[in-house]
């Protein structure tokens, strides 16, 4: 590794202790018993997947990664998956955490459950580590949401405990299988068939990208009763345990993929010859439950999106406090200081935006939201995972310019960061698929009108500024673009859809940053000041160096 002029030690690092962000938005949201117990738990869990979780992640990469043992010294098919023993302590410990568990059952110190707010903010630390193993939680958290939900009590008793285990019982990690190979993203095109036998259903086909395969104690697979129906009409929801009795249950691997990033999640083609599988609720639901259980996937991407970004910012931000070039610190160059602020305006702000977002999650899947905020939910999962995934990938590649060339070598963290962020464009959706996503709510509820006026109301509340006129303008030209939209045929949306996700979950965030501001001061007011000017490009050549004038102030440097 090279060694910088003028560096020294960094020391123990906690992902958790320095977050103001994250620390105001558990404040707010949580009760104060809660917030006492998540505060002490997210220390812990913050030094933890600073240091010792990160290192595993480094070995899991680089030299570690699972691999696939086909079959025994018999000769005999086990497909079993290897991960190494780093893997396996980061599983155990971050299970116990409740980070799955204790959104469905009692935190025992509490006496009361706990909420999909608190789980997030576990999962936004581990991201700064490990976003490739949040890919598994993800799948845990899909799984048990699937199973509280749906199930009926004897599929729920069999499986739910295991799936929601904190160290008092054998866990069961998820997964959701649902591609196929002549389907992809056409999940109505999945031919995996359930035939009637004796003992209940058995599976039959494959799966083509079958993600935590060998891994998980049971998948929640889509899959077609005969006489059904063609079409996503026809799809039923089954779990499935990956063993039964000890041996596997008519599961086998036939390869596990070769990825670009996040390789400490075991991806594979599965065949299924005759797996035992369980009717999970209507058997005429199946790909409506998936699509819940999808939109709680997306709202996971976003999360790992912006630990990728909080990561690639405080490496880029410590690169530049360390190196020394042309007799000065990097930091103290105005380029350098203009693209640390601008990376730290949008994160912070899109942190808080998600933040939102999961709170209202949370009353939604507690069914304490109306109609209206459930369908602005979903247009705030899908506009912010799209924008945030995009974003992680951009935070990589400035926190990679940042090192030089060191951010290209695989001694430091910048390449992983960029490889683990490339995918979260593709998981859950790809933009195109949330394009259309953004089609059905604006067809058929009408979302569109329900976000414009609901950022219209934010900003009404708001002291008037310049920034909050320059918003309300920008509301206004929206307003008048999705309209027109709304009236388009359906060729010329699904053109449009994706320049409009962005001008949507910009003018959102912006909002929250102005907000932000007049609700918290201190640094969230330069902030705010200077996100407004990078979202709307309203700096002219020759004008004031806000990220320069502000630097200090922020940064503390």
């Amino acid at each position: 590794m090279v060694v910088l002029k003028g560096a020294a030690p960094t020391g123990e690092r906690n992902f958790y202790e320095r977050d103001e962000t994250l620390k105001k938005i558990l404040a707010e949201s949580l009760p104060d018993d809660f917030y006492r117990y998540a505060d002490r738990e997210l220390t812990s869990f913050g030094k933890l997947a600073a240091n010792d979780i990160d290192e595993r992640a480094r070995y899991t990469d680089r030299e570690g990664a699972p691999r696939l043992e086909k079959y025994n010294r018999l000769g005999e098919d086990i497909s079993h998956v290897w991960v190494n023993e780093g893997y396996k302590k980061t599983v155990d410990e971050t299970y116990r955490t409740g980070i799955v568990g204790y959104v469905h059952k009692e935190i025992p110190e509490l006496g009361t459950k706990g909420n999909y707010l608190y789980s997030f903010a576990q999962g936004y630390l581990l991201s700064q580590s490990e976003p490739g193993f949040y890919c598994p939680v993800t799948l845990t958290m899909a799984t048990a949401y699937l199973l509280d939900h749906y199930a009926d009590e004897d599929v729920k008793a069999r499986f739910l405990p295991h799936v929601c285990a904190t160290g008092d019982t054998e866990l069961f990690e998820g997964a959701t299988f649902l591609t196929e190979r002549q389907g992809g993203s056409d999940v109505g095109a999945n031919v995996v068939q359930a035939l009637q036998s004796e003992d209940g259903y058995r599976l039959y086909g494959e799966k083509y990208f079958a993600s935590n395969a060998g891994m998980a104690g049971v998948a929640m697979v889509l899959a077609r009763l005969e006489g059904a129906p063609k079409g996503s009409k026809g799809l039923t929801l089954f779990a499935v345990p990956w063993k039964v009795d000890g041996k596997l249950n008519g599961i086998s691997i036939r390869r596990l993929k070769d990825k670009l990033g996040v390789r400490a999640v075991p991806s594979g083609e599965v065949e299924f010859d005759g797996a035992q599988a369980f009717v999970v609720g209507d058997p005429k639901n199946g790909l409506k439950y998936m699509m819940e259980a999808l939109n709680l996937s997306r709202i996971c991407n976003a999360v790992a999106s912006i630990g990728i970004m909080k990561r690639a910012l405080d490496e880029a931000a410590e690169y530049a406090e360390r190196r020394n070039a042309f007799g000065q610190k990097l930091s103290e160059f105005p380029m350098v200081q203009d693209s640390l602020m601008k990376l730290r305006a949008k994160q912070e702000f899109e942190t808080a935006a998600i933040f939102e977002g999961i709170g209202l999650y949370d009353r939604v899947t507690a069914g304490d939201a109306t109609q209206e905020e459930q369908v602005l939910n979903r247009l705030l999962i899908a506009i912010l995972k799209k924008e945030s995934a995009e974003q992680a990938i951009h935070f990589s590649h400035e926190a990679i310019e940042m090192h030089g060339g060191n951010g290209y070598i695989e001694d430091f963290v910048t390449p992983r960061l960029l490889r683990d962020a490339q995918v979260l464009t593709v998981w859950e959706g790809t933009a195109n698929i949330l394009g259309l996503e953004l089609m059905r709510l604006v067809n058929k509820f009408g979302a569109h009108e329900l976000f414009i006026c609901h950022v219209k109301e934010r900003l009404a509340k708001l002291q008037t500024t310049v920034d909050v006129e320059l918003l309300q303008e920008k509301t206004k030209n929206l307003h008048e673009e999705l309209t027109a939209f709304a009236g388009f045929d359906a060729a010329l949306q699904s053109f449009d859809a994706k320049n409009l996700m962005q001008k949507m979950a910009r003018l959102f965030e912006n909002t929250v940053a102005l907000e932000w501001a007049g609700k918290h001061g201190g640094i969230y007011t330069p902030l705010a000041e200077i996100f407004t000017e990078l979202t709307w490009n309203t700096r002219s050549t020759g004008g004031e160096m806000k990220t320069v004038k502000y630097f200090k102030q922020v940064m503390g440097k």
